[in-house]
C-alpha cells in the first residue's frame, strides 16, 4: 500500500483548479492506487487527486462497497436536490448538512483512457459532486448558506489541527507538471 499524508483545509492546492489528465500511463495508475489505498486507510468515501498535492483532474471513491475511480469527469445533474450531513479528509472531524444533486450521470475515463460512465442517487451522487467541487478549486464548505458557512468558519478556527504550525507535508511522488508539490 502507499499511504500519502492528505492535504488538509488551508493548504493553496485545494483551492486550485486541476489540470485535464493527457497522459494514461504507470504513473496515473500508480496515482490511483494512491488514492484508493489512502481513501480507504482514512477512511473516506472519497478522495481527489488535489488532497494529495497533485493538481490533475482524478478520484477515487467507494460507495456501498463499490470502489471505483473517475478521470476527467463531466456531470450531468438531476433537478431533483438531496440536503444531507456531508464532510471531508481535508477537514477532519468536520460535517454540515450541505445541499447537492439528487441523482448524477459523470462521463469521463478511467485510468488506461476508456470512456466511462458513473450513475448514481443519493450517496454516490453527494460523493461525485464533493470530488469534482475539488478538482475544481471548491471545498464542500463554500456550498454552505451564509450562517452554515460562518458556523464552518468558526469550527474551522476551533478545530485541533488548524492555527498550528504548517504541517509538514512530504513532496508528492507524483509529477505535478510544475503545479503544486
Amino acid at each position: 500500500m502507499a499511504i500519502q499524508p492528505i492535504r488538509i483545509f488551508g493548504d493553496p492546492v485545494l483551492r486550485t483548479p486541476a489540470r485535464p489528465v493527457t497522459t494514461f500511463d504507470k504513473e496515473l495508475r500508480t496515482l490511483v492506487k494512491d488514492l484508493t489505498d489512502t481513501m480507504l486507510d482514512a477512511p473516506g468515501a472519497g478522495l481527489a487527486a488535489p488532497q494529495l498535492g497533485v493538481s490533475l483532474r482524478v478520484f477515487t471513491y467507494v460507495v456501498d462497497g463499490e470502489i471505483g475511480h473517475l478521470v476527467n469527469p463531466d456531470l450531468s445533474l438531476t433537478d431533483e436536490e438531496q440536503e444531507g450531513p456531508e464532510g471531508c479528509l481535508s477537514l477532519p472531524g468536520l460535517t454540515f448538512d450541505t445541499r447537492r444533486a439528487y441523482g448524477v450521470v459523470a462521463r469521463g475515463l478511467n485510468m488506461h483512457g476508456d470512456p466511462v460512465t458513473v450513475e448514481g442517487t443519493q450517496l454516490l451522487a453527494r460523493c461525485i459532486q464533493h470530488e469534482t467541487d475539488h478538482l475544481d478549486g471548491i471545498i464542500f464548505i463554500d456550498r454552505l448558506d451564509r450562517e452554515q458557512r460562518k458556523a464552518a468558519l468558526r469550527a474551522i478556527r476551533e478545530a485541533e489541527w488548524s492555527g498550528g504550525p504548517a504541517p509538514q507535508v512530504k513532496v508528492s511522488p507524483h509529477s505535478t507538471f510544475g503545479g503544486a508539490r
